[in-house]
């Protein structure tokens, strides 16, 4: 496993990130346990998760399931860079949701029990709160970093704009501030290169793609679909929309020999400023078949051709600010 720097920091993670979002609702606890162990033994260190996945409210179903696993002993928390977010709605109080002081102090204490831990690596603010002023935030999480609750922080789903702002408060304090932004980004959705890429590369931000088979569609969903193989109401609406580009890439992909679920996570790790996209495998198969993306290497001819299928905003910022 060739290791990568999480943004601008020393830290070292694999460049494919374990999400956890499917353990609980579909992947049942011992299956579950089954791919934490697998990672591990394919050099896989940095496991994503959030305070509220399981999506039962309050509970963090996902976080208890890992820390049963950490509490299994065998080394495991000690080689995870574990990351958790904050800000879902853990109940119906008023402050148990959002970047709020209060909230943040409670949630990280809650999701510190969860998970069976005295620490967590990086903690990830799930979603910008537009009510909570930066000095608020940053404070809360000096208190964290001081207290060694938390070591680094990160963003997800932020603009540039808000990334720029949380770096300007953060340098006044002369604190690190975000060493990662998570964000929606893939072939089919690249509108996080118009700002997002950029503003990570300009700061130093480790970017971590969520979704990057774009909830299924960039697996060979157009083939699966012909096979007479189920898919979610959100996958087909994505079918009808982008049929012609499928049929392209799909037909490329197996020109190449290679699965498309595969050359998406390859094309990913081409990307300026991406650190580790997120797998989200609910099965070991799909867990096995997410690791050869990492032998995949696309030439400059192949990622032409990608991007003709599914073309970008263009170079950023001229393709805003033209």
């Amino acid at each position: 496993m060739e290791y990568v720097h999480l943004g601008r920091t020393a830290l070292r993670v694999s460049p494919l990130c374990l999400g956890t979002m499917n353990f609980g609702p579909t992947t049942p606890e011992a299956d579950a346990f089954k791919i934490m162990d697998r990672a591990l033994d394919e050099g896989i260190n940095f496991f994503d998760t959030a305070n509220v996945y399981g999506w039962e409210l309050g509970r963090g179903a996902t976080e208890e399931i890992i820390g049963r696993w950490f509490a299994q002993g065998g080394g495991r928390r000690e080689k995870v860079v574990l990351a958790t977010k904050v800000y879902g709605q853990v109940s119906g109080w008023p402050n148990d949701n959002k970047l709020s002081a209060v909230h943040i102090r409670q949630a990280v204490e809650d999701s510190l029990r969860r998970l069976q831990t005295d620490h967590i690596d990086l903690y990830q603010m799930h979603h910008i709160d537009r009510h909570a002023p930066w000095e608020e935030v940053w404070q809360a999480m000096e208190v964290l970093v001081t207290q060694g609750k938390v070591v680094y922080v990160g963003s997800s789903n932020f603009a540039g704009w808000h990334i720029a702002q949380a770096q300007a408060a953060a340098e006044k304090r002369n604190f690190l501030g975000l060493v990662s932004e998570q964000s929606l980004y893939n072939l089919m959705e690249r509108r996080a290169e118009m700002e997002v890429l950029p503003a990570c590369e300009h700061y130093g931000l480790g970017l971590i793609p969520w979704s990057p088979l774009n909830r299924g569609a960039l697996g060979g969903a157009l083939q699966k679909a012909k096979d007479g193989r189920r898919s979610s109401d959100q996958v087909k609406g994505i079918i009808d929309k982008h049929e012609s580009q499928l049929e392209q890439y799909e037909a490329v992909c197996k020109e190449w020999g290679e699965a498309p679920a595969d050359v998406a996570l390859a094309w990913l790790l081409t990307r300026p400023a991406v650190t580790s996209p997120i797998i989200g495998p609910r099965t070991m198969e799909q867990f096995d078949g997410n690791l050869h993306a990492l032998d995949i290497k696309l030439s400059e001819e192949q990622l032409a051709t990608l991007d003709e299928i599914w073309p970008g905003p263009g170079p950023a910022p001229e393709a805003y600010a033209w």
